[in-house]
């Protein structure tokens, strides 16, 4: 099974968006699971990122979900506010094992908020994560488009580095109709500040796309590298 773990530059980027084109794409030949280990700002029994996922991929894809806490808050105050237990690494691991050995092929883990968002108040993080697999899992970070996103970008990759995770590439989430200027040169400052390739940019407003008009943009969006047949811009 290949495992690719899903975070971002901060929140609201599309990490649940692009984790679902990636699933798309990969579910043509594929068997393919998505991860959620903790939702939050969602109440019990209400529809999460999961549920995005499914309807964004027409269904085809396994989802999981490991923990949940009600307040939009990082996982680990989330789960002290609640009176919930926190999630673990161990937890997730398990996990990962479990699906493992159903045989499937793919398995996209997606985090809450950016690599070093506390779990629990032990500090363990999704980067905690990618390294407590038997593996270590490459890494896709999903970024805004916009002014800010270098520094952001920037500190994800050093972050990764300093814990010899691999950081596969980056992914615009949501880029806008008409770009200003900080967002069309980012295309070509993100891969020098980072160090790692741009595999991808999908348009903002994609997750209101039936799964037909998903399925073809994300094709078009995304690097084959994930599936898709984008070519990244000339310098």
């Amino acid at each position: 099974m290949r495992t690719m773990i899903v975070t971002g530059t901060g929140t609201g980027v599309g990490k649940t968006v692009v984790t679902a084109a990636v699933a798309a794409l990969a579910a043509a030949g594929e068997r393919v699971v998505v991860l959620k280990p903790a939702q939050t700002g969602i109440e019990p029994g209400a529809p999460g990122d999961l549920a995005d996922v499914t309807r964004l991929t027409g269904a085809r894809i396994a989802t999981r979900e490991l923990a949940r806490y009600p307040e939009p808050l990082a996982p680990a105050t989330a789960a002290r506010r609640s009176g919930l237990p926190p999630l673990r690494v161990a937890d997730v691991a398990a996990a990962v094992a479990d699906i493992e050995g159903s045989g499937t092929d793919l398995l996209l883990v997606e985090g809450a908020g950016g690599m070093l968002v506390r779990l629990n108040d032990d500090g363990e993080t999704l980067a905690d994560v990618a390294a407590a697999l038997d593996a270590p899992a490459p890494v896709l970070v999903v970024a805004s488009a916009g002014l800010g996103v270098l520094n952001t970008a920037a500190l994800t990759a050093e972050a990764l580095a300093r814990r010899s995770l691999t950081h596969l590439g980056t992914v615009i989430g949501a880029y806008p109709e008409q770009p200003d200027l900080a967002e069309r040169t980012n295309l070509a400052d993100l891969p020098t500040v980072t160090g790692a390739p741009l595999l991808g940019v999908l348009p903002a407003g994609l997750g209101s796309a039936d799964p037909e008009r998903f399925l073809t943009t994300a094709r078009c969006g995304l690097h084959p590298v994930l599936g898709g047949q984008w070519v990244p811009p000339l310098p």
